[in-house]
C-alpha cells in the first residue's frame, strides 16, 4: 500500500508528541508502507525538527563588562570566533558522518525490504506446505479408517467361511455315512436275491416230487412273498437314503460356493494395495 509524505510526517510528530523517538519501525507501524519510502521522509522531519531549534546565546557577564571593559570585548569576541571556528569544524565532521551513516542506514533498509519480502514468501511457503501436509494427513486418515473397515469385513468373511468349511466337513461325513448305509443295503439286497434263488429252486423240486412238496412249494410262495417285500422294502429305503445323499452333496456344493463368493467378494471391493500405494505416495 503507498504511502503519503504527509502520513509519515504526521506519524512522526504523533510519536513524538507521546514522548518516544520516532524510528522506522515506529513510524510503520503506524502508516504501513516500505522502509525505503519512510526513511527519507523521516530523515527530513528530524532535520526539520534541528533547524526549528534555537542556539543558546548568553551576554557577556557584567563582572567581565565591568573589570575589562574594551578588552574584556575585544576578547570575548576572539572567543567567539574560535568557538565559531570549532563548531564548524565539528558540524563538518557531523555532516560527514550523517552522510556515511545515511548511507549505511539506506542500505540496511534496502536489507530490511529484502528481508520482509523474503519473510512474506517463507510466510507463503510455509502455509502452503502446511495445507499440503494437513490434506495428506486427512487423506491418511481416510485411507487407515477404510483399511480398517476393509479388515474387518475381511475378518468376518473369513470367519463365515470357517462357519460354511464347518457345515461342508459335517455334510461330507453325512454324505458318506449314507454310501456306507447305501452299500450295506445293496448287500442285504443281494443277498435277498440270492435266497429268494434259491427258494424257487427249491419249490420247483418240490412241486415235482411229492404232495408234501405241494405244502412245501405253498409255504416257499409264502416266504418267497415276504423275501419280495422285504426287497421292495430295501429298494424304498436305497431310493430314500440316495435322495438323502444327493441333498447332503447339494449343500456341501453350495456352502463351498458360499465360502468362495464371499472372500471374493470382499477382495474385489477392497484393494489393499492400491491404499498402501496412496499412503506412501502422501
Amino acid at each position: 500500500m503507498a504511502v503519503s509524505r504527509e502520513q509519515i510526517l504526521e506519524a512522526a510528530d504523533q510519536i513524538a508528541a507521546e514522548g518516544q523517538r520516532p524510528t522506522l519501525d515506529a513510524v510503520r507501524k503506524i502508516t504501513g508502507g516500505s522502509y525505503s519510502t519512510i526513511s527519507p521522509v523521516l530523515n527530513e522531519w528530524k532535520a526539520q525538527q534541528k533547524t526549528n531549534t534555537t542556539p543558546i546565546q548568553e551576554p557577556a557577564p557584567d563582572t567581565i563588562n565591568d573589570r575589562l571593559a574594551a578588552v574584556g570585548a575585544e576578547v570575548w569576541a576572539t572567543a567567539m570566533e574560535l568557538s565559531n571556528s570549532r563548531l564548524s569544524a565539528e558540524r563538518e565532521a557531523l555532516e560527514a558522518r550523517r552522510t556515511e551513516q545515511e548511507a549505511t542506514q539506506a542500505e540496511a533498509i534496502e536489507l530490511a525490504d529484502q528481508l520482509a519480502d523474503e519473510i512474506t514468501e517463507l510466510k507463503a511457503s510455509r502455509d502452503q506446505y502446511y495445507n499440503k501436509a494437513t490434506t495428506a494427513e486427512r487423506a491418511a486418515e481416510e485411507l487407515r479408517q477404510q483399511l480398517a473397515a476393509a479388515q474387518e469385513q475381511a475378518r468376518t468373511a473369513e470367519a463365515r467361511a470357517g462357519e460354511l468349511r464347518t457345515e461342508l466337513d459335517h455334510a461330507h461325513k453325512d454324505a458318506n455315512r449314507l454310501r456306507i448305509e447305501r452299500d450295506k443295503a445293496q448287500e442285504q439286497a443281494n443277498h435277498r436275491a440270492e435266497q429268494i434263488e434259491a427258494l424257487r429252486t427249491d419249490l420247483a423240486i418240490a412241486a415235482a416230487t411229492t404232495a408234501q412238496g405241494k405244502k412245501q412249494a405253498a409255504e416257499l410262495r409264502k416266504e418267497l412273498d415276504r423275501s419280495h417285500q422285504d426287497i421292495e422294502k430295501l429298494r424304498n429305503e436305497r431310493d430314500q437314503e440316495r435322495t438323502a445323499l444327493a441333498k447332503a452333496q447339494a449343500q456341501a456344493d453350495t456352502a463351498s460356493q458360499e465360502a468362495k463368493q464371499a472372500i471374493n467378494s470382499t477382495l474385489s471391493h477392497y484393494p489393499l494395495s492400491a491404499y498402501f500405494t496412496q499412503v506412501a505416495v502422501y
